[in-house]
């Protein structure tokens, strides 16, 4: 008997409620230890993660549910970072 494919992990976007991937899209993580909103590139930081497609409209579709998901308010000028994140994301 033959190993049955290893399956890979997916998550649904925040934006755009569509499965993917793990590896296709970006984790946004609030750090368990001081509470900061960051992307997690590696995807193992600790702490509560939401995941996003990498797209600015999904970002912006995003923003009202990230905070529920996230559980704590998220400021205006961490939305202007992660916009410009993606934007840098998509050029690498």
């Amino acid at each position: 008997m033959s190993a049955a494919p290893k399956k890979l992990p997916e998550r649904k976007c925040v934006g755009c409620n569509e499965k993917r991937a793990k590896n296709e899209l970006i984790r946004i993580v609030r750090c368990a230890d001081t509470g900061n909103i960051e992307i997690d590139r590696t995807g193992r930081k600790n702490g509560r993660g939401a995941y996003i497609c990498p797209s600015a409209t999904c970002l912006k579709k995003a923003k009202k549910r990230l905070p529920q998901n996230l559980g704590t308010p998220i400021p205006d000028e961490i939305f202007y970072a992660l916009t410009s994140e993606l934007e840098n994301y998509k050029n690498e």
